[in-house]
């Protein structure tokens, strides 16, 4: 039998159950209570902002969250007067959330220069200036160098001074660009599928094996590092090119990862890709801003696009985004000059805003996302330079440690347009740039106003007619 003993405190009485059972216990014990003991039920905080395994689940996704909810322990906790709250229970203080790190758009005091002769360096460093790092580009037959600018000097000053020293160079500063992805989404059952039906390429993610079709041609992606452990990329055809910089802060590997296995997943995977097999080339430009964000220096992004052109890669997937620069655009037209198809998100900064680079240079394919439903991503730029649009909201790809994950932003419908195009190039290899760009306007399916617009470009990608001539 048990015992029940009255306890006053104030103007309340409180039962002690000692032991035994009285009515309404066993919806405790139902909820993982033992008998006699005082619970508080745990909250689930899951804010969804980690980046890792799905968790399993069934078809291509699961609960793709950022914590495991299945495995939710939910063991009692504290004492008595936590069943019953005030005035016993004391407010949980929980850490203040963290404050996003703000990220300039350029490095604070250092300024980028194509073209300095010897001459103009000496000069430049009599008046303070300092060049810390050169590298010679092939592309432009020039160096590349990094200054970094006087104490007290303001930048714009700066600027000036390196033009005033060397008219003939090319000066800007040195700008940061950021990987396009503003938001993970998750999902659960049937809502993990595949989006690529969409865009007619087939869901197992093999191509089609027609006479036409030939074998896809290697894809240079220069994004963040890459897990390479991953299931979904143990078989691929990766290779990865460091640029040399062990003092930098290691990027993060979820967006990199993310866009590598979109492109090259295995068929048979959780993250199955477009180009099971492909081949792609892969530089991590990235490092660590503050321990929160990823950022690319101009002066590294063209020595990416330096690398892979020497490598004699014609499709490069350009999933970043940032300010204009004029170093960066001589060296994108350096690349497109010598056949070189360059393929980049359109941006996530919303349908206002300026157009981001590299996407909005001349004869760079600017690629755009559309939801499940046909309709625009909400953060997507609009403009002009907008070329075509790929399915980017709710794409199943990699997660960065195991596993998959839905993924929303301009970064992954660009690999659609990519794969597309390693395709094309693979079926004909003189395609110029303007040519190739041509064929995938051609094919697109026409959405919005009639013919190219700021939205959609020229339609969504069509992949079912990618290998007819």
């Amino acid at each position: 039998m048990s015992k029940i003993a009255p306890f006053r405190f104030g103007f309340c009485t409180i039962i002690l159950i000692a032991a035994g059972s009285v009515t309404g216990l066993p919806l405790l014990q139902s909820a993982g209570v033992a008998p006699g003991i005082a619970a508080a039920l745990a909250d689930d905080d899951d804010d969804g902002g980690s980046d890792d395994d799905d968790g399993g689940g069934s078809g291509y996704g699961g609960s793709s969250g950022g914590g495991n909810r299945g495995s939710d322990d939910r063991r009692p906790r504290g004492d008595l007067r936590s069943l019953f709250g005030w005035p016993f229970q004391r407010a949980e203080r929980r850490p203040p959330p963290r404050r996003a790190v703000t990220v300039p758009d350029h490095a604070p005091s250092e300024i980028l220069a194509l073209g300095l002769d010897e001459t103009s360096i000496a000069n430049l460093a009599q008046q303070g200036f300092a060049a810390d790092e050169r590298i010679n580009v092939a592309l432009t037959g020039s160096e590349l160098v990094k200054l970094t600018i006087p104490r007290g000097m303001t930048l714009e000053t700066a600027r000036q001074a390196v033009i005033a020293a060397a008219p003939a160079a090319s000066v800007d500063f040195n700008h940061f660009y950021r990987p396009e992805q503003k938001e993970a989404s998750s999902c659960s059952g049937d809502g993990c599928r595949l989006v690529r039906h969409m865009v007619g390429w087939p869901l197992d993610g093999s191509q089609d094996q027609t006479p036409s079709c030939a074998a896809p041609l290697p894809i240079g992606l220069i994004d963040t590092a890459i897990n390479a452990g991953h299931t979904s990329l143990a078989e691929a055809t990766i290779e990865v090119v460091q640029l040399g910089d062990d003092a930098r802060s290691p990027s993060g590997e979820q967006h990199g990862t993310a866009v590598a296995a979109l492109l090259v997943g295995a068929a048979g995977s959780r993250a199955p890709g477009l180009l099971p097999s492909g081949r792609l080339v892969a530089i991590d430009a990235f490092q660590r801003y503050r321990r929160t964000a990823d950022i690319a220096e101009t002066y590294d992004l063209i020595r990416a696009i330096d690398v892979l052109a020497e490598r004699k890669i014609r499709i490069v997937n350009l999933s970043l985004s940032g300010p204009a620069n004029a170093l960066l655009e001589k060296a994108v037209r350096a690349t497109i000059d010598k056949g070189t198809i360059l393929i980049a998100a359109a941006g996530n900064e919303g349908p206002n805003a300026k157009p981001v680079y590299p996407a909005a240079y001349a004869d760079v394919i600017a690629v755009t996302a559309v939801d499940r439903s046909m309709k625009p991503y909400r953060r997507a730029v609009r403009g002009e330079y907008v070329d075509i649009a790929a399915p980017g909201v709710g794409v199943w790809t990699a997660a960065s440690i195991s596993g998959g994950r839905q993924k929303s932003g301009t970064s992954f419908a660009a690999p659609f347009v990519t794969a597309a195009a390693s395709l094309l190039l693979g079926a004909n290899p003189d395609m110029r740039p303007n040519d190739l760009a041509d064929a995938l306007a051609r094919s697109a399916s026409d959405m919005g106003a009639p013919g190219k617009d700021a939205i959609f470009g020229w339609g969504l990608l069509n992949a079912r007619s990618l290998c007819q001539s």
